[in-house]
C-alpha cells in the first residue's frame, strides 16, 4: 500500500509543480514539457533522479523528468557496452516502447475525436 501511496505523492508533485508553472508564469506548455524532460535527463545523468525512482516507483517514471531520466539512463549503459556510438543510440532503444505506444494512442484518440487547437 505504501507504493502506492509514494507514487502518488512523488507523481503528484510533480504534477503540482507543471501546474504552478503554467499558472504563475508566461512559460507555454510546450516550453514547461521540454524543461521537465532536460531536468529529468540532468538529474538521472549526475545520479540525483535515482533515489526519487526507488522511493517514488511508477510516480517518478511515468511523468516528463522520468522519460528524461530513462533517455539519460539509457544512453549512458549503451556508452559502457559500445563507446560515443551508444550516446546516440542508447536513449532511443531504452525509450522505444514509450514512444512507440504515445505515437499510436495519439493517431488514435485523433481518429477518434476531433482535435482542434485552443484559441
Amino acid at each position: 500500500m505504501m507504493d502506492y501511496i509514494w507514487a502518488f505523492l512523488v507523481g503528484g508533485s510533480i504534477c503540482l509543480i507543471a501546474q504552478i508553472l503554467m499558472d504563475k508564469t508566461n512559460l507555454t506548455p510546450a516550453r514547461i514539457l521540454v524543461y521537465f524532460v532536460t531536468a529529468g535527463v540532468i538529474l538521472g545523468a549526475i545520479g540525483v533522479y535515482e533515489p526519487v525512482v526507488k522511493i517514488g516507483k511508477a510516480g517518478a517514471t511515468v511523468p516528463l523528468p522520468g522519460f528524461g531520466y530513462s533517455l539519460a539512463k539509457g544512453a549512458i549503459r549503451e556508452v559502457e557496452k559500445y563507446g560515443l556510438i551508444g550516446a546516440f543510440t542508447g536513449g532511443v532503444k531504452a525509450t522505444s516502447a514509450g514512444i512507440a505506444a504515445a505515437i499510436f494512442f495519439g493517431y488514435i484518440m485523433a481518429l477518434l475525436f476531433n482535435p482542434k487547437t485552443k484559441n
